[in-house]
């Protein structure tokens, strides 16, 4: 899995339509190999962007869950400590 894809379920404050694209492009340019598309593959790029922004937006959305929602910063420094273990600080 990409390393920058990031969980964007059951958070406070919520997730952004920003982070969702985000997370999207990256998925997209994870499974096409591709960064930044030609200028032929664009619009085919972008579309694909559009569609999996959409239906994880739809999925996000539907999801339930009797979890306490889950502290961005608290996460974030989470993920910094395992990352100073696995590469050092």
């Amino acid at each position: 899995m990409c390393r920058n894809i990031k969980t964007l379920f059951n958070f406070e404050p919520p997730v952004t339509s920003d982070e969702i694209r985000a997370s999207s492009l990256q998925f997209v340019r994870k499974i096409s190999g591709i960064h930044k598309p030609s200028k032929v593959n664009e619009p085919r790029f972008l579309a694909a962007v559009d569609e999996i922004a959409a239906v994880s937006t739809r999925l996000l959305h539907a999801l339930e869950t009797s979890a306490p929602p889950k502290d961005r910063e608290a996460e974030a420094a989470k993920a910094k400590a395992r990352a100073a273990t696995r590469f050092g600080a």
